[in-house]
């Protein structure tokens, strides 16, 4: 018999892991605001609010897992994610269903060489706080025993409706022959993570009862600097070969000052001007998962963007 999921959020992630549990005969239940998300007939589309945890603890009822890959917009983190992320974490405890977050490598801070899951989180950005103390409160609940919780990391995404600094800063101008302003070193080795990949280790860790109590990383695209994957995308769209520049540090306060996503940017270098490595061979490992699809599908989807 089928198995009830709830994923909340139907972002480019977020329908990825609908459609994959789909797919595989389960019934989901998609959760936004606004009731939107990817048509298949396992899939029940439905508007909720998900910082109430008694209306989510209703739609979760009997459910296997919550899966949570919503976030606020990026410069409302501080604001607005810990009401989402209790909303969540209420639901579970109230259902028992598993609760599985998405999230990001923000809060382990700066790190010399590949970051593996057993490395303390040390954030040294706002946003890096906001992530590590969402997983610490789920830790917690998990391990008084109120809730199962993992995370699962992911580093910068690609693929079809992926939102990142490179589908936004460098893939945008890249397939509009534009030039491109790097905010970083864009010759740094960066590791990438396809949304199908993202996908496929939230369902993975749903899944599997060795999961609980702790964070997965998702298997990396490449490793590859951003230079190289600006090359690549260009040449698999039939665009010109592009011409990429590090951003000035003017440049990059001017874009600060003028839009407030880039207005964000700034306390995330550390991720884009040195080397940021992920390590999944836990996940790989442990949850059986295959290694990441090739850097090509991924640029190819998001050339189709």
């Amino acid at each position: 018999m089928s198995s009830l999921y709830v994923v909340v959020g139907a972002g480019a992630t977020g329908a990825a892991t609908a459609l994959l549990l789909a797919r595989a005969g389960e019934r989901v239940r998609l959760v936004t605001r606004r009731g939107a998300g990817p048509v298949h007939p396992l899939i029940e589309r439905i508007a909720a609010d998900a910082t109430d945890p008694v209306r989510l603890a209703g739609l979760a009822s009997g459910a296997a897992a919550l899966v949570n890959c919503a976030m606020p917009p990026y410069h409302r983190w501080p604001e607005e994610f810990p009401a989402l992320a209790a909303g969540l974490l209420g639901a579970a405890e109230r259902t028992g269903a598993g609760y599985v977050m998405l999230g990001n490598v923000y809060g382990y801070g700066p790190v010399d060489g590949p970051v593996t899951e057993d490395l303390p989180l040390r954030p040294s950005s706002v946003k890096g706080e906001v992530r590590a103390r969402i997983w610490a409160d789920a830790l917690a609940a998990h391990r008084a025993g109120r809730v199962r919780a993992t995370e699962v990391r992911a580093g910068d995404f690609l693929g079809a409706g992926a939102v990142s600094p490179f589908t936004l800063l460098v893939a945008a101008p890249v397939l509009a022959g534009r030039p491109v302003a790097y905010p970083g070193d864009p010759d740094a080795p960066h590791s990438w993570t396809y949304t199908g990949d993202a996908a496929r280790t939230l369902v993975a860790a749903a899944r599997d009862e060795r999961s609980w109590g702790r964070a997965w990383h998702v298997p990396s695209a490449s490793h590859a600097p951003a230079r190289e994957l600006a090359v690549r995308l260009a040449r698999l769209a039939g665009a010109p070969a592009p011409e990429l520049n590090r951003m000035s540090t003017e440049a990059l306060a001017g874009a600060a000052r003028a839009d407030v996503v880039m207005a964000e940017v700034p306390e995330m270098l550390y991720l884009y001007d040195r080397p940021a490595l992920i390590d999944s061979t836990a996940t790989e490992t442990a949850l059986g998962l295959p290694p990441a699809t090739p850097l090509d599908t991924a640029l190819t989807e998001t050339a189709a963007r």
